[in-house]
């Protein structure tokens, strides 16, 4: 019998399915070995070699149908369908892997009968067997594929400070020898933190750091090497882990708990929180429900003081999963060492305290406004303090209080990553006028103003006597004239009398 050329030559790929390694020997007479994680998706190579397509640009005769089978676990012999293309463009798919398999039209016609498994499941592994009829000819293909499993003990969300199993294992039949863990490419020892055993690794208390990427490299007896990587996500909080808000008192505050991941990037659609705070011999709760777009839960509290100060708790819970993380509240007052009004020249001390400080706390007094002087901010100097050095201490002692400490002084507390807070303070002294300037009109300045108008007067009144006794010696003239022209003689001689009079 005349031997047939294959028309279809079964091509070795490279093939990555969710960052899969292939192994390293494949599985004798059964032609190619794919390594595949499960939950990802995968390729089986079926195709005509470049070389027969060099010879034809042409695509494939219509006249062309795919038939893929599985062999069965138990029993190498047994053929399972999985999917069948008719040349008709009919399809028949097995209930088990519907709709998980597929092939593209669009392919069948260049020569590539390839399959695409997605999702993969751990029960795929296997051989799987193509049979491609083209005219009058069959020709066949084999791929085996095996499926790589990492599994995560309890499932997901994995929230932080939950303890972690992470388990590696594959459908290969050989002796595994050896199991190796890398995170982020760098490898995982045993120690306080990680565990590794039986190619099983144990996390004690996940925290935000161990999210990334992890990857486990599986090495058998007949020296096959399988390796699978895997993403872990940690479902914990943003900022530090046991974050302290400083505020300052009177004000208002919001303490932050807020998630690092949406809930619904886990499944989960209605999110609860619950705040408590212990003051006083009473627990104080507080209830916030949010959906599956927001995952901040912020407690508000409209004004704080030195009683609110302490340990706040915010429990959420997402899933059957609950996540809690403690925020301490730390408010900065200010105690003047004179109660009630102060007075000029008084010797004042301001104190900033700060409850629940951590110990690494350093303060900060400045003036930020003034009565007497337009500054807008003047660091607390010793102009009119007791030392000649910036204050930075918690006390701001004021030896004699004047006009130029009138204003709002501030207290700011500092730590190594910067500013954390601040408190002000209104000085005011009795009696003065902080927002005009001091009037004119003195002691002083009044006595001078009273005697210059009594000089004055007596200056008006000398002058008028002396313009009196000026202006008469003037009238006989006009006396004269008026006698010259209307006055009747006898009444001339009464005007000289009086005129005499007066002289005299």
């Amino acid at each position: 019998m005349r031997p047939v050329p294959p028309l279809l030559l079964l091509a070795l790929l490279a093939v990555d399915a969710g960052n899969i390694l292939p192994g390293a020997a494949g599985v004798e007479n059964r032609g190619q070995k794919v390594w595949a994680r499960e939950g990802s998706s995968t390729l089986l190579p079926c195709y005509l070699s470049p070389r027969k397509r060099g010879k034809s640009r042409k695509q494939l005769s219509d006249r062309t149908s795919v038939l893929w089978k599985r062999h069965g676990a138990s029993a190498p012999q047994e053929l399972h369908v999985v999917l069948e293309v008719e040349y008709t463009g009919l399809r028949k798919t097995a209930l088990p892997m519907r709709p998980r398999v597929s092939v593209l039209d669009s392919a069948l016609r260049n020569g590539n009968f390839s399959l695409r498994i997605n999702p993969v499941r751990s029960d795929d592994a296997g051989l799987y067997e193509a049979q491609v009829t083209y005219n009058t000819e069959v020709r066949s293909c084999q791929v085996e594929l095996g499926v790589v499993t990492v599994t995560l003990n309890p499932p997901r969300p994995v929230v932080e400070n939950e303890p972690l199993l992470l388990s590696c294992n594959s459908s290969h039949r050989a002796s595994l020898v050896e199991t190796c863990w890398f995170h982020n490419g760098r490898p995982v020892l045993n120690s306080g933190t990680f565990c590794s055993l039986h190619g099983a690794l144990y996390i004690l208390r996940p925290t935000m750091s161990d999210s990334g990427s992890w990857h486990c490299q599986l090495r058998y007896a007949d020296n096959e090497i399988v390796s699978a990587t895997h993403s872990l996500q940690i479902l914990g909080f943003d900022g530090p882990t046991n974050p302290v808000v400083y505020a300052a008192a009177g004000s208002a505050v919001d303490l932050p708990c807020t998630l690092n991941y949406l809930p619904s990037a886990f499944g989960i659609h209605v999110v609860k929180a619950h705040w408590s705070h212990f003051a006083g011999g009473h627990l104080q709760n507080w209830s916030i429900l949010q959906n599956q777009s927001n995952r901040s839960f912020p407690l508000h509290l409209p004004m704080v003081g030195p009683v609110d100060a302490g340990r706040y708790c915010c429990a959420v819970a997402v899933g059957n999963k609950m996540l809690s993380r403690d925020v301490t509240l730390a408010v900065i007052t200010v105690t003047p060492g004179i109660q009630g009004p102060v007075s000029e020249g008084s010797h004042l001390l301001l104190t900033c305290s700060l409850t629940h400080p951590q110990g690494h706390e350093h303060f900060q007094w400045k003036h930020l406004s003034s009565a007497s002087a337009g500054k807008k901010l003047t660091v607390a100097t010793s102009h009119n303090l007791k030392d000649s050095r910036v204050q930075t201490g918690p006390t701001l002692e004021i030896p004699q209080v004047s006009q130029k400490d009138v204003g709002i002084w501030e207290c700011s507390v500092y730590g190594p990553e910067g500013r954390l807070g601040s408190v002000e303070y209104g000085l005011q002294i009795t009696g003065a006028q902080v927002s005009s300037p001091p009037t004119i009109f003195s002691g002083q300045v009044t006595f001078g103003l009273m005697l210059t108008l009594f000089f004055l007067l007596m200056v008006c009144v000398l002058a008028l006597g002396l313009q009196k006794r000026v202006r008469l010696p003037a009238s006989f003239p006009a006396l004269e004239r008026i006698d010259a022209v209307t006055v009747p003689k006898e009444v001339e001689e009464n005007q000289k009398q009086t005129i005499q009079q007066t002289e005299c």
